[in-house]
């Protein structure tokens, strides 16, 4: 699709005044008339973890096998006076950064959720407490918790 092509989609999508089409929005409300909320269980959380921390591993055993040999590899080639052996070299050093940098990232996105965890353990707590404490407010006010006399004047 050519630039042009795309500008005149928007431009007729404007000019139909629909909500057919949508860039970088959803609307108010979500779409579904519902408010948004953000709700995470800690279910969610740990399958995240589980499987960054599973990536980690596994690239680790699986994904740095090659480096050794390809490095060794292209020290021979090199020292036989082969330039391909300092281009194979220059790719294990590329795939091995690349690599830690990937390990790093599962690494983090690892130890962000277990903090996360650690840090919002509070939040539930005080907020199912006040929750608690509200439901047992409404309790105390209920019709059948009223004095006597209170009682009937309410039904009157």
């Amino acid at each position: 699709m050519a630039w042009a092509e795309w500008e005149q989609l928007k431009a007729d999508a404007a000019d139909r005044d629909s909500t057919q089409m949508r860039l970088n929005a959803a609307g108010a409300g979500g779409g579904n008339g519902k408010k948004a909320d953000l709700a995470v269980n800690q279910g969610d959380l740990s399958g995240v973890r589980n499987e960054a921390s599973g990536l980690k591993n596994r690239l680790w055993r699986e994904a740095r096998v090659a480096v050794p040999p390809s490095e060794s590899a292209g020290g021979n080639l090199s020292a036989q006076g082969f330039e391909l052996g300092g281009a194979l070299k220059h790719v294990a050093e590329r795939w091995d950064t690349q690599l830690k940098s990937l390990l790093d990232a599962c690494g983090h996105i690892a130890n962000h959720v277990d903090f996360t965890k650690f840090l919002h353990s509070d939040d539930d707590q005080y907020v199912r407490s006040r929750v608690s404490s509200i439901a047992a407010l409404d309790q105390a006010f209920d019709d059948d918790n009223a004095p006597k006399g209170e009682k009937n004047k309410a039904d009157n």
